[in-house]
Parts: structure tokens; C-alpha cells; sequence
């Protein structure tokens, strides 16, 4: 197959994955269906775990899904048209509750198989959908503009000749499969996309092209070969699908109790295929609707509304894929990531909703999940900008990076070049899970960073202890935007101080970020 066209394969996939079955395409008279997408296949590390992405379209309300009671009366008083009363809150232990609607998830955290990593997100936070989700896709920075995804790189890694002679003997089965009609961006490579788009496991090769007449030479007959080639891949692979689907069962009573649960549907097919033997590595489930501007709460009933309804179907849909893959005795091998574009802003708007913010909580869930709560509590001031979202603690590339060394089986270099950097991993697995694997050492001593005076004029002072690590610390404005490096060096093991030079900045909310192998800590300041 060439590699130098003008158009890419990316840019058709893009162009592709947008039509749906009864919606034919016509590139120079040649009609194209395109139901189902690129194909993918299996991936051949030695061991055998599944990773399974929840994307949450929208951007999700992290201070509507996890709550800390240490902060509660102030978020009250910034969200007092929409905050649920704190009696109605689903306690995890004495600092962290849950949204009411999510008794799933509570049983899976009382189960000890639920991560949640608070304050979750990247620097110069971009608010945009398409661009955000775009950045969480690629593991790009904010500046840079990549075409591939996160986990195509990494199939890349052993599989630089994709989609070329696959699916072969060595490998059979899709790569990562999305359940819908369009592949997932994070599965893009270098030449094609690794996950193949799936609606209907018992009809998995739907895709038909026509290719009557004479092929143009031209970019719109290379493009047709692509697709003819695409098509054959597809359907190669719909036999291995099939038969996983034929083989496989569910066990869970409680994807009954889910009725129109369209996203606990998608998830029930994902433990049925696993169940049957498929040998794909990575799944893409989606759950759109969180863009919630307005009445994202019931006038007169904040326990309900766009939200609440959300919030249930992913906590019941989690809730019956973790029963059945414990039934089917096929848990210990199966974790599931929860991720969303950005969270919202901290103080509610006057439409009952919330506009688009920073960081925000995701779940990591599973038998090998680390039950915990990491990271700090987001801090919440009764004078908040209006403007002003919850500020990034974790990197999401920190939990990548963790996933690939800890759980799929990447090395550290592997990592770093999918990444484009050296990413800390963070200790989310039980011991005896992970892959094999991280050499990253956390900080021996509990890390308390001290910022003074605050508020502050001119100057402040930083006091932190180095450890014998890299430490980065970075100012941040309000809305997530880097403003300034403070250091970015190897420190000892003593306590160190530095000053920094506020005098040029405007009056308003800083935020200065610690972060030093693995450990991240982030302190709110005010400027006169």
C-alpha cells in the first residue's frame, strides 16, 4: 500500500467512521458504505490483560460525583442551586461520598476494587470539546497537534507494518475493538487505526463497497483501494469475532436491572466476547450527554435531572460488567479507566448547570485496582472566580504511563516514546497485579509543601523536601494556564527553599504545582 498520499488513511478513517450503514458515501460514482470501520487485532505481550476505556463525552462534573466532606460547606455556598444535601451522599469512608445515584460504584468500592484519582488533567488546560478530548486521545501537550492515538502508538511499538498482511496466523483477533459506529482516536497509528468499530457483535463484517467499473488513478481510486482493502480486513477479522461471541456467555442478573442502559449493553457484549476467548486487548466503550450548562439538576430535586441520570447509567452498567467478569471467573485479567475531556467550573451557574472547567476525578476499577482515594481533596474557596475550575493534582499521562508499564506490559522506554515524555507512574494496582514492571520509587517522606505569605504582594516562599529527585514546580493561573516555571532540577534530601518573584503578575488566583516522581501536591495562593 502507498504511504505518501495527500490524503492520509487517518483522514479517511475520519471521513468513514461518520457514515453509518444506510448512509452511502460516493467518491468519484463509486458508492462506499461504511457500518463498520478499520480493522484492528490482537496484541501479542505475554500476558494476558485487558484494558477497557470509559469515555464520558461532555466533560463530567467532578465536584457532582465525588464529594469531600472537608470542603463541603464551602462548595455550598458556590453551588447552592445545584450541590445534593450532604445527608443524601453516599459515604465511602469519613472524608469521600459519592453522588446518590452511584450505588454500583459504591459496591464496588466496598468490594475494595475502585481507584478514584482526584484532580485529574493536563497544563494550559484547553476548554474545548473537540480539542480536549483530542489532547486525553493523543497524549499530546496542549501545544501540540498529533494525528495518532495514545494506544495505536503503543500497538505500533510491535506492529509498525499495520493494517499490511493482518490479520495473519500469529494475529487473529482485533488489536482494540470500539462498541459503536466510530473508532476511538486513541487507537490510531501510524498508518491505520488499531480498533475496529463494532454495533453488533453477531454482525460484525457489515461494511460493503462496490466497486463496479474501472478504478480511477487517482487519489479518489487510491482511496477506494484503501477502503476495498479495509473492508476485506474487517470482514477477515468479523470470523474471529463471531465465533468469540458464539462461545461466549453472561452470567450477571444485574444487566436486567438496567433497563435502556445503553451503556451497560455495550459492556455486557465486552465480557461476553472476553468470555469467549477474543484476544483483543483494549476496548472503547462511550457514554455521551455531560455537557450540562443548564438543568443539570431538577428545580426543587437536585437528587435528580440530566446528571443523576447519567451518573446512575455508569455506576449500573460498571456495576453489572464487574459482576459478570467475577462470574465468568474472568476478573483478575479486565480494568476499566473512566476519563472525560475536563471537568466543570467550580462555582454553578444560574441555569442550574455548570460551564466547562479543568480537572476533575476519574475511577480506575477492577480486582487488580488499588482500593483508594488519591489525591487531595479540591480546594474550594467561597470567593471563587466564576471563571475558575478545580486545578490539575495528576497528570492523566501519569496514568497512562501507569497503564502501560504496570498493567499492559510496556517498558519504561516503550512508555516514554508513546508519551513523549518521562512520565511518573502512580501506585494503582494491588501488589501481585501488575505487569512487571515499574522501577519508579515514591517519596519516602510524607510530603507537606509550604507556601507563604498567603496572600502574598511581591514574593513568596516555597518549602518543600527534595528527596534526591527531580522536582518540577510550576504556577498556574486560574483557568489552568502555566504562568510561570519555578524549578525543574534534582534536589537532595533535605528541605529546600525557594523564592518567587510575584510583583509583575496581576491580582488574582495562582495555583503552585508540586510534582516529583510519582508524588504531585497543589497549593492555592492569592495576589494582591
Amino acid at each position: 500500500m502507498k504511504k505518501s498520499k495527500k490524503l492520509t488513511r487517518r483522514d479517511f478513517i475520519k471521513l468513514s467512521t461518520i457514515a453509518t450503514a444506510s448512509l452511502p458515501i460516493t467518491l468519484s460514482g463509486f458508492p462506499l458504505f461504511a457500518g463498520e470501520k478499520p480493522p484492528g487485532y490482537q496484541f501479542s505481550e505475554d500476558n494476558e490483560n485487558i484494558l477497557v476505556l470509559v469515555q464520558l463525552q461532555g466533560g463530567n462534573d467532578g465536584l457532582n460525583t465525588v464529594f469531600n466532606l472537608s470542603q463541603y460547606d464551602n462548595l455550598q455556598s458556590v453551588r447552592s442551586n445545584i450541590i445534593i444535601p450532604e445527608t443524601d451522599l453516599l459515604p465511602l469512608n469519613e472524608e469521600t461520598s459519592l453522588h446518590p445515584s452511584m450505588t454500583g460504584i459504591k459496591e464496588i468500592w466496598n468490594q475494595e476494587n475502585l481507584s478514584i484519582i482526584q484532580n485529574v488533567g493536563y497544563p494550559n488546560q484547553n476548554r474545548s470539546h473537540f480539542r480536549s478530548s483530542d489532547i486525553w486521545n493523543s497524549a499530546s501537550s496542549a501545544d501540540k497537534y498529533v494525528s495518532s492515538g495514545w494506544v495505536g502508538r503503543f500497538f505500533d511499538k510491535n506492529h509498525a507494518e499495520f493494517p499490511e498482511n493482518y490479520p495473519n496466523t500469529d494475529n487473529p483477533h482485533p488489536f482494540a475493538i470500539t462498541l459503536g459506529k466510530v473508532v476511538s482516536e486513541t487507537c490510531q497509528g501510524a498508518n491505520a487505526n488499531f480498533s475496529m468499530a463494532l454495533s453488533d457483535p453477531e454482525k460484525p463484517g457489515t461494511a460493503l463497497v462496490s466497486n463496479t467499473g474501472e478504478i480511477p488513478s487517482n487519489c479518489y481510486g487510491d482511496t477506494l483501494n484503501f477502503v476495498n482493502n479495509i473492508i476485506i480486513q474487517t470482514n477477515a477479522y468479523a470470523e474471529a469475532v463471531t465465533n468469540a461471541n458464539s462461545l461466549g456467555k453472561n452470567l450477571s442478573t444485574k444487566y436486567e436491572n438496567s433497563n435502556n442502559n445503553k451503556l451497560a449493553g455495550k459492556l455486557k457484549n465486552v465480557a461476553k466476547l472476553i468470555s469467549g476467548g477474543l484476544k483483543t486487548k483494549v476496548y472503547i466503550v462511550q457514554l455521551g450527554g455531560f455537557d450540562n450548562h443548564d438543568n443539570q439538576v431538577e428545580e426543587g430535586n437536585v437528587k435528580e435531572g440530566k446528571h443523576s441520570s447519567l451518573l446512575k447509567e455508569l455506576s449500573d452498567a460498571i456495576a453489572a460488567f464487574q459482576d459478570d467478569l467475577e462470574l465468568l471467573n474472568i476478573d483478575d485479567k479486565v480494568i476499566g479507566m473512566t476519563y472525560s475531556e475536563f471537568g466543570r467550573r467550580i462555582r454553578s451557574n444560574a441555569s442550574l448547570g455548570t460551564d466547562h472547567g479543568t480537572a476533575a476525578p476519574l475511577f480506575l476499577f477492577g480486582k487488580c485496582a488499588k482500593n483508594q482515594v488519591l489525591g487531595d481533596a479540591p480546594q474550594i474557596d467561597t470567593a471563587v472566580d466564576e471563571k475558575e475550575g478545580v486545578q490539575m493534582q495528576y497528570d492523566f499521562r501519569n496514568i497512562y504511563s501507569s497503564l502501560l508499564t504496570d498493567y499492559l506490559g510496556a517498558t519504561k522506554q516503550e512508555a516514554t516514546s508513546v508519551l513523549f515524555n518521562d512520565f511518573s507512574t502512580l501506585p494503582l494496582f494491588k501488589e501481585g497485579c501488575s505487569a512487571a514492571l515499574s522501577t519508579n520509587k515514591f517519596l519516602s517522606k510524607e510530603l507537606e509543601i509550604n507556601v507563604y505569605p498567603n496572600p502574598t504582594i511581591d514574593n513568596i516562599n516555597i518549602e518543600f523536601f527534595g528527596n534526591n529527585e527531580h522536582v518540577k514546580i510550576t504556577l498556574y493561573n486560574s483557568i489552568g494556564a502555566v504562568v510561570k516555571q519555578i524549578t525543574n532540577q534534582k534536589y537532595s534530601a533535605i528541605q529546600h527553599h525557594l523564592t518567587a518573584n510575584m510583583q509583575n503578575l496581576t491580582k488574582g488566583t495562582y495555583f503552585v504545582h508540586y510534582q516529583s516522581k510519582g508524588v504531585s501536591k497543589t497549593r492555592k495562593l492569592l495576589k494582591y
